[in-house]
């Protein structure tokens, strides 16, 4: 019993560092191979002109960027 609570521990504590980590840092959760960026698409779409939604989540985005700490 004791080392499932040592183990339920650490887990416990590893969890709550990411958790931490992901506060401290803001950034979006991106994959290690850069996904379709990877492939020279710029965006998910690649339609010419995209729906409403998408052109308020690249405004959105672009300010992101405007104000992201370097």
């Amino acid at each position: 019993m004791q080392t499932f609570i040592m183990v339920f521990a650490v887990f416990l504590i590893v969890v709550l560092a990411m958790a931490i980590g992901y506060m401290v840092q803001r950034k979006t959760i991106s994959g290690s191979c850069g996904g379709i960026g990877a492939l020279g698409m710029e965006k998910a779409c690649d339609c010419d002109n995209p729906c409403e939604k998408r052109k308020e989540r690249m405004k959105k985005e672009e300010v992101w960027k405007e104000n992201q700490i370097h």
